[in-house]
């Protein structure tokens, strides 16, 4: 029989039970999948965006599937700062078992946006103070708002600005979630890494649009929205690879993942850490069934979750 292998992995100063975290936008706050899996065999779990104000949203419809995925334009609808610290984080918690983070419960990260640097600025600066709170997912490259979101992902400068000013909020690990709609996400990264980030997540949803052809009209009232789901795994895969040889920081890698296989790609392409997204809509319980397999396949193969990072040859 196979020795059960070692699934811990760090990002930076974060130590997590083993590699996988959901995706932000499709796990809901974490609350939402307590009656599906055990929240508390997930390596982390990163909430859907929080913004200072409660926020509406797009107006439907803002989902519809498309060949091996799915378009969304949600528009980072949730219910503001003040609900998610005094209501939806305490629920939280007590799904953990835990005020505070301990060795073998899962880390919270919470996604941050904002329209204005001040929004994401508040933010943080409430999150900073909550103790089950153990690090932010700084979103700088939502595709589907008309204000901030993407603008400050797109632009090396204006992404160091911001990520600067969060630096000086918290001392909580700032995981900076890059845009793939970019010319070179290498200069991105460069400036998120420069300006203070601790970790790069990579990368957000592919910006892209389904039409109506009957109707000749866009399906998605906001016209355009972000593309995720198994359709951007190869592309998901290669921002990575570039990611990981551009920096010294952490990466977590997102984008498409069905399988334990694709898990295994991501680590091998230098992510320490990945987050599982569109599959979440599609079976509540995928992230445990992917880690069992995971799992599986390291003991079959000898390795431990950190052995098989950076592992690619080229």
């Amino acid at each position: 029989m196979n020795q059960k292998p070692c699934l811990e992995t760090t990002l930076g100063e974060l130590t997590l039970s083993n590699p996988l975290l959901t995706a932000s936008g499709t796990f809901g706050s974490g609350v939402e999948y307590a009656e599906f899996i055990d929240l508390r065999r997930l390596g982390g779990i990163v909430t859907k965006s929080v913004t200072a104000k409660p926020t509406a949203g797009n107006p439907p419809p803002r989902v519809t599937e498309t060949p091996s995925g799915m378009l969304n334009a949600i528009g980072l609808q949730n219910p503001g700062l003040e609900v998610f610290c005094s209501e939806t984080l305490p629920e939280l918690s007590s799904h953990l078992d835990a005020s505070a983070w301990r060795p073998g419960t899962p880390r919270v990260i919470v996604n941050v946006a904002g329209k204005a640097t001040e929004e994401y600025a508040e933010v943080v600066e409430r999150l900073d103070a909550e103790a089950r709170v153990d690090g932010m997912e700084i979103n700088i490259s939502c595709p589907n708002v008309k204000e901030g979101g993407m603008a400050f992902g797109i632009c090396a400068t204006t992404c160091a600005q911001l990520v600067g000013e969060l630096r000086k909020r918290t001392r909580k690990p700032l995981l900076v979630k890059l845009s793939p709609n970019v010319t070179d996400i290498t200069e991105i990264a460069r400036a998120a890494e420069g300006s203070g980030a601790d970790v790069l997540v990579v990368a957000n949803t592919l910006l892209g649009m389904a039409i109506d052809i009957e109707r000749r009209r866009p399906i998605l009232t906001n016209i355009t929205g972000g593309l995720s789901g198994p359709a951007i795994h190869p592309v998901a895969l290669r921002l990575v690879w570039q990611v990981s040889q551009a920096v010294n920081l952490p990466v977590v890698g997102v984008g498409g993942i069905a399988s334990a296989e694709e898990v295994v790609a991501f680590l091998m392409c230098g992510a320490s850490a990945v987050e599982v997204g569109t599959m979440n809509f599609i079976d509540p319980a995928a992230t445990m069934k992917i880690l069992e397999d995971f799992t599986s396949w390291l003991a079959g193969h000898g390795e431990s979750a950190r052995s098989i990072v950076g592992a690619l040859q080229t």
